[in-house]
């Protein structure tokens, strides 16, 4: 196996007797953050470039983002200074308000982090009707502290800056039932379009979490996955898991 230390990525396909089967991804480089949602991945790289996968090639998307998402909701971004971007016709449009993390992937709204950690929640009709600085952007503050949150149809998990999960019931009008504490550590999580949660440790290793449904949306437990170096990202859909290694080294593991 060739070992490529400027590719940060590995694609793991998640087979019907729930092994991985990952293999290595050659065709992009440096890679800081991943997400995908909706059959669509994007991504930004080490120098803040946002990409966009088509096919098995990684479009350069305008712009310089630190991170982005794509999910129900649209694509969006944020780049170094805060600033909130969503990608309508093509073109990154500025929207009022800064965060330092956003998610798309709840049912068509947006949430996210700022800088002192405080999660907002912009609501279902903002966030569709969205089209530039004339558009009204109602950010909701919502309690608690966190530093990654990241939405899906059974709920918002997120962690806070002491790797603390929790997990949300929020609606597309963003009222909620505050927080709930769920077992474990993470240091970033990510909610898949189907409801799946993943995230990584401060160690590096990646978990799902098991027996999430929409009656039981808190899930029965923590599984490792094992990989063969640190990671430090995840995103999953449609039966894939993108993992990127924190060593700048990637293999792909059975």
């Amino acid at each position: 196996m060739r070992v490529t230390a400027a590719v940060l990525l590995v694609l793991c396909l998640l087979a019907i007797s729930h092994a991985w089967d990952c293999q290595e991804v050659v065709n992009i480089k440096n890679l800081m953050q991943i997400d995908a949602g909706l059959g669509q991945v994007v991504a930004t790289d080490t120098s803040q470039i946002p990409y966009y996968l088509v096919g098995d090639k990684w479009i350069r998307l305008p712009g310089s983002l630190k991170h982005i998402t794509v999910g129900p909701a649209g694509i969006w971004g944020v780049n170094k200074d805060y600033a909130i971007y969503k990608y309508v016709a093509g073109n990154w449009v500025q929207a009022a308000g800064l965060l330092k993390q956003l998610d798309a992937g709840g049912e068509q709204f947006i949430v996210g982090a700022n800088m002192d950690d405080t999660p907002f929640c912009l609501t279902h009709s903002a966030t569709v009707g969205y089209k530039g600085p004339g558009s009204p952007l109602p950010w909701t503050g919502l309690p608690g502290a966190v530093k990654y949150y990241s939405c899906g149809p059974f709920g918002c998990w997120a962690v806070n800056k002491n790797d603390d999960i929790f997990l949300m019931s929020l609606n597309q009008d963003c009222q909620n039932n505050g927080w709930s504490h769920i077992d474990g550590k993470l240091s970033m999580i990510e909610v898949a379009t189907d409801g799946r949660v993943f995230g990584v440790n401060s160690a590096g290793q990646v978990y799902t979490r098991d027996g999430i449904t929409a009656s039981k949306p808190e899930g029965t437990g923590w599984s490792n996955i094992p990989m063969s170096m640190l990671m430090g990202h995840v995103t999953y859909d449609l039966g894939h898991l993108w993992v990127i290694s924190k060593s700048g080294v990637t293999m792909c593991t059975h």
